[in-house]
């Protein structure tokens, strides 16, 4: 019946269809379309064949089918620049970049100019494989071709360098605009805050309201996250306020923003407010983004009773709506509670959820039930990691995390970047040279060697395994060398007694522009003390005391100078700067001077720092051992017996290897 009908039809009357098919984006009807303009003969007539088939690659192109669309275009033998930019535009949207660029070569070779519309096409398909090179070459041909005005392109440029990591390129394109729109100046922000460079984006933000642009959702979204990745509550309020001025607070994604900005500085209260107050609905983002800010600040009971309250109110949740809830989670039994009702939704086999699960039960230190969800689950690469991870985090257990590794690779499960970043502090803690160069060399033949994170990593374990020459050669092979390189090369000279290398080290790096963190403190001082260079340690104390570089002194920088200062024999003087510390000293500052007490056979000053100890953490052997070795070696024998009837009474056993009788 339908074939007689469209014998009858011109091409005229059938553009008018496919047209109509085109707005609706209707691939189904399209398809069917197609079918009959083939039984009909309408592709068979010579007479307006080309437009026919024009119009079936832009309607294919466009509703997702890009192979089919191919097909056709193949049989085209004039084909316009609208033509294969509707072509290039399919294969980049289906997710099929590369040959969106392989179109884009073909369509330059034939002679061909690019266009407005192609260029930003081509753009993103460089940026959703990383090809910077191959962007920039693209940079430069819309140079070429005149582009260097046009703001969509520019803009597009500015997105492709900035997915690309290269946010100086991103930069200098934006400077040089002539006329910048909101969208110009929101991709900036949001492409500085995405790779880290959160005070650059509020910067650029600061310069947009300057400017007098106009804000819309786009830039709080884009800004927000800035404000909450430096803490910065102050700014993150003048955003809000201009959100209530402007009318831009009915957007959930603005909401759901400003919950994450307060949560992530602290202002919980605040953050309730927003999430409590507007005029929509609150959606499962909304539920999830208020319950992670609860698990952010280890709030584990008012995250259960939110995440209840959603169930109440029907609002079904998402796989991110457990793994904030799991991450929550401190005891076993409200864990089992949470893995229950994932069961329920049938949630437990998404890979980010039994990933979650996995780690809260080993961050729980319950090792049966993670073994169980890891044992029935899918064993996927992201499982393999967080049972990797799991044992990495805790201590003494370096070698099971190395130990399922290789049960992985005899799986055949092809380990990724997570792997390697959480497998790489095992082997650290492990301080096996053989075992460091046997996972290097696997490491690069799986090329996961290119990556500065990898490549810290791996300067990090050598220099605990004592191979400096090849932490070295790695560390000067970094093209940029970021704080946490500097780091663990300074804290591999350090722990093997080249002191002077480490502090000579730190000086470079502060040269380079680079400013310390509270770890590379510790490693400075630590170095110090194990090496007996007092002055030194103490003029790195001193600094930190007066807040160099914005870091403060914190409990382990303490510690680290208790015990340079026992090891030199002044206890005195450590004793004095641990009753003249601004915050309570923990285990790890009495233990130190517990510890110098010990070498010096100090007992004044042992019983004090023993007593303070057996409050903080009455049931660790350690303590009541050091204790009972410092009466032993003064010969107080009845001491002796009374720090062993005291470790009876609380059930607590020596350790093999340990002494308290001298």
């Amino acid at each position: 019946m339908y074939g007689s009908f469209f014998n009858h039809l011109s091409t005229n009357q059938c553009l008018p269809l496919l047209q109509s098919l085109i707005r609706s984006r209707s691939s189904r009807l399209g398809a069917q379309l197609h079918a009959l303009f083939i039984s009909s003969g309408v592709l068979s007539s010579a007479p307006g064949r080309g437009i026919v088939l024009s119009k079936l690659v832009v309607l294919y192109s466009l509703s997702g089918q890009p192979s089919r669309a191919r097909q056709l275009f193949d049989r085209i033998p004039h084909r316009t620049p609208f033509l294969w930019n509707a072509l290039i535009r399919g294969h980049a949207q289906s997710g099929l970049p590369l040959d969106a660029l392989r179109l884009f070569a073909r369509m330059v070779s034939s002679g061909l100019s690019p266009d407005y519309f192609t260029y930003p096409f081509a753009l993103k398909a460089c940026a959703d494989l990383s090809l910077h090179r191959l962007g920039a070459q693209v940079h430069g041909k819309s140079l070429a071709s005149g582009f260097d005005a046009d703001g969509y392109v520019q803009n597009c440029l500015i997105a492709m360098y900035m997915r690309c990591g290269d946010t100086k390129a991103a930069t200098k394109v934006f400077d040089l605009m002539t006329a910048r729109s909101i969208v110009s100046w929101n991709t900036v922000i949001a492409g500085c805050c995405r790779n880290g460079f959160a005070r650059e984006a509020l910067g650029v933000f600061d310069r947009m309201m300057d400017a007098g642009v106009g804000v819309d959702e786009a830039t709080v979204v884009s800004v927000l996250p800035a404000c909450a990745h430096l803490k910065d509550l102050r700014r993150g309020r003048l955003v809000r306020k201009l959100v209530e001025e402007r009318g831009l607070d009915a957007g959930s994604w603005v909401r759901n923003s400003l919950i994450d900005m307060y949560a992530k500085c602290g202002c919980l209260e605040e953050a309730r407010k927003v999430f409590d107050g507007g005029q929509r609905e609150r959606d499962v983002v909304a539920w999830t983004g208020m319950i992670g800010a609860y698990a952010l600040h280890g709030r584990e009971s008012e995250a259960l009773a939110l995440s209840r309250q959603m169930q109440s109110v029907g609002v079904r949740p998402n796989p991110v709506t457990v793994v904030a809830m799991l991450s929550a989670l401190r005891s076993v039994a409200h864990g089992k509670c949470v893995h229950g009702w994932c069961v329920r939704l049938h949630l437990e086999s998404d890979i980010i959820v039994e990933t979650s699960l996995i780690d809260m039960y080993a961050k729980c230190s319950s090792t049966d039930m993670w073994l169980r969800v890891f044992s029935s689950g899918s064993r996927r690469t992201g499982t393999w990691n967080a049972v990797i991870s799991g044992c990495c985090r805790r201590n003494g257990r370096a070698g099971d995390a190395i130990k399922y590794y290789r049960q992985m690779m005899a799986e055949g499960v092809r380990p990724d970047f997570a792997t390697v970043l959480s497998l790489l502090p095992a082997y650290a803690e492990s301080a096996d040279s053989k075992q460091a160069d046997n996972l290097h060399g696997c490491l690069i033949g799986m090329g996961f060697t290119a990556g500065v994170e990898v490549v810290t990593g791996l300067i990090d374990m050598y220099g605990k395994a004592g191979k400096l020459d090849v932490a070295w050669q790695l560390f000067s092979g970094l093209q940029v060398k970021d704080l946490v390189s500097w780091s663990a090369i300074i804290a591999g000279y350090g722990m093997h007694g080249h002191a002077k290398t480490a502090i000579g080290l730190f000086h470079r790096m502060l040269d380079s522009g680079v400013a310390p963190s509270e770890v590379t403190f510790t490693s400075m001082i630590y170095s110090c003390s194990h090496a007996g260079l007092v002055d030194e340690g103490l003029q790195l104390f001193d600094k930190l005391s007066k807040n160099a570089h914005g870091v403060k002194p914190n409990a382990d920088h303490y510690a680290c100078v208790v015990d340079l200062l026992g090891r030199a024999g002044r206890l005195r003087e450590a004793y004095q700067l641990i009753a003249g510390m601004p915050f309570e000293p923990n285990h790890a500052v009495w233990g130190a001077l517990l510890g110098a007490c010990v070498i010096h056979e100090n007992l004044e000053l042992g019983e004090l720092a023993a007593k303070r100890l057996f409050e903080i953490e009455p049931d660790n052997t350690g303590n009541y051992v050091l204790l009972g070795n410092i009466y032993a070696a003064v010969g107080r024998w009845e001491e002796v017996e009374r720090v062993r009837s005291m470790m009876v009474r609380r059930g607590l056993r020596k350790a093999p290897g340990c002494s308290s009788s001298g």
